[in-house]
């Protein structure tokens, strides 16, 4: 077999605030003609700074050694135009959040026209019809009509396969995907990776594939690379990686998928919230007069009921109105329909009665490091609804903050850093403290562990069963992650396109699924086996 990349004893440090900080420390692994090669490891394990460094896409402030060879060619100290030459032509990218890696103030057919353009001197119409074979070729049907559309216009399914499209634009030998499927829904993700299987086969593609999902690796890897604290700790065939794992952590990897269920509810639990034919219609205005020509309709005649101490797991695509139906709930957009809190009907609430009822009704968000303000410390984070709704005046905040960080697992004495030195899981724990330090009544989860490792995940989950035992708390569970879904949830209810499909227990909605819509969801997510 052909060696298309072969990386010796790589070692990349960056100097910051005076120290040398070692990202990676020797290591070597190879990348056969058609072969895909899996790095695997944590967040921080050094994964994305070993596949920048293959083309020296690293800040000035990296210093690399060793060996890079693409093909035979040193890459490592290679001269400027060798670069560019290879870069996006020879080896493309497909990074993980395809709304950022895609410029918003520029349509579909500029963005892939300009790497034509750049690497093949294509215009005009040469190069407008390469873009509609290359959107073809990645499954967006009706390419053509989709050529002056802005990434905002597109779905994350869509805008990650212009993406795909945009890497495979010039016929590349190597494609490095960086966590391509994170972002994406379970059957978007089972399509985005068939879509790389199909086109590793019909190109000839050599992959570098970059996950920290070991799912993903046992559905489209040959061979695997772990990675910890900068190493690779072992490697080897796919298959026998997972069939005999020889190394700790690549076992704890292994094992690091939330199991177990949800503590069972008390008989006599109290009803915390109830909506009852909830719906949440957008007009559709247009003309001079902003006539109301029809309505998007993201939430159309849901009903639910959640009691102390019992989680509800809300499930569905991206656009099937989950969030939305979080939002009415909250009372944070408007709905039709009654949603009552704690016995009492929200409908008309507003000001000083709403205030005094948010307290008891929080939520987490998906992405920790953007809920949280970066230029205030934990402590002020935590403790800044302290403020808003006047809680225990009392008592002494501080000793209130270093309460509620111990019990979610943080050190009390890291209370004066800022959200950017903690790790993506000691973030999100904050942003779980800053809820629970009012000690509310529902707590809305919306996405809480997408963003984070497998590792992670698994301790968040824990955490969250935790102070729902201690506390009776309420949850309203909204993920694309079945599987943690499965371990979190005594109750699931099924969305799409703004209407609930199925709901039931979580038992039987997971082991006999009625909806074919929720049985294409199971199949994506547990990859065929029975959930």
């Amino acid at each position: 077999m052909t060696t298309v990349l072969e990386v010796k004893g790589l070692r990349v440090s960056f100097r910051q605030d005076g120290r040398v900080i070692e990202a990676v420390k020797g290591v070597s692994f190879t990348v056969g003609k058609g072969e895909t090669v899996a790095l695997v490891g944590e967040s921080g394990s050094g994964k994305s700074v070993t596949a920048l460094s293959t083309v020296s896409l690293l800040p000035d402030s990296a210093a690399v050694d060793g060996s890079i060879r693409y093909l035979g060619s040193e890459m490592v100290g290679a001269a400027e135009p060798e670069l560019r030459r290879v870069r996006g032509n020879d080896i493309s990218f497909i990074f993980q959040e395809p709304m950022t890696s895609l410029n918003p103030l520029h349509t579909i057919e500029r963005q892939l026209g300009e790497s034509l353009a750049l690497h093949q001197g294509l215009s005009g119409d040469a190069a407008r019809a390469r873009i509609v074979e290359l959107l073809h070729k990645v499954g967006i049907n009706d390419a053509e009509s989709r050529l002056g559309a802005y990434p905002h216009q597109l779905s994350g399914g869509q805008r990650q396969r212009v993406m795909i499209a945009m890497a495979l634009a010039n016929g590349p030998e190597l494609l490095v995907a960086d966590e391509p499927t994170t972002a994406l829904d379970v059957t978007i993700q089972a399509q985005i990776l068939d879509l790389l299987a199909d086109l590793k086969m019909r190109e000839g593609l050599s992959m570098l594939f970059i996950t920290h999902d070991l799912g993903i690796v046992r559905r489209i890897a040959d061979r695997v690379c772990v990675m910890q604290g900068g190493e690779i700790v072992e490697q080897g065939p796919a298959a026998e990686i997972f069939a005999n794992p020889q190394h700790p952590y690549t076992r704890k990897l292994l094992a690091a998928e939330p199991k177990g269920m949800p503590d069972p509810i008390a008989t006599d639990a109290p009803e915390v919230v109830r909506t009852e034919h909830l719906r949440v219609w957008f007009p559709i205005q247009r003309g001079l007069l902003r006539k109301t020509v029809g309505h998007v309709k993201a939430v159309n005649d849901a009903s639910l009921s959640v009691r102390a101490g019992e989680t509800l797991g809300v499930v569905g695509e991206s656009g099937s109105g989950k969030t939305t139906l979080a939002l009415a709930i909250l009372r944070l957009t408007q709905s039709e329909g009654p949603v009552v809190f704690m016995g009492r009907d929200l409908r008309g609430a507003s000001g000083r009665d709403l205030r005094a009822v948010r307290r008891d009704m929080q939520v987490v968000f998906q992405d920790p490091f953007g809920s949280l303000s970066p230029r205030m410390t934990a402590e002020q984070i935590i403790a800044e609804g302290l403020g808003v709704h006047g809680v225990d005046p009392g008592r002494d905040r501080r000793e209130m903050v270093a309460e509620i960080m111990a019990e979610v697992g943080l050190d009390p004495a890291w209370m004066g850093r800022y959200p950017h030195e903690f790790s993506g899981g000691q973030r999100q724990r904050i942003a779980i403290a800053r809820a629970m330090i009012l000690r509310p009544k529902l707590v809305v989860l919306d996405e809480p562990t997408s963003a984070l490792d497998m590792t992670v995940q698994v301790q968040i989950v824990d955490l969250l069963r935790a102070l729902q035992r201690k506390w009776g708390l309420a949850y309203i569970f909204i993920s694309h992650d079945l599987r943690v879904v499965k371990a979190l949830s005594h109750r699931v209810l099924v969305m799409k396109s703004g209407d609930v499909v199925e709901a039931g227990d979580s038992a039987a909605v997971f082991g006999a699924p009625e909806n074919p819509y929720t049985r294409a969801l199971m199949a994506a997510a547990f990859g065929g086996q029975v959930a």
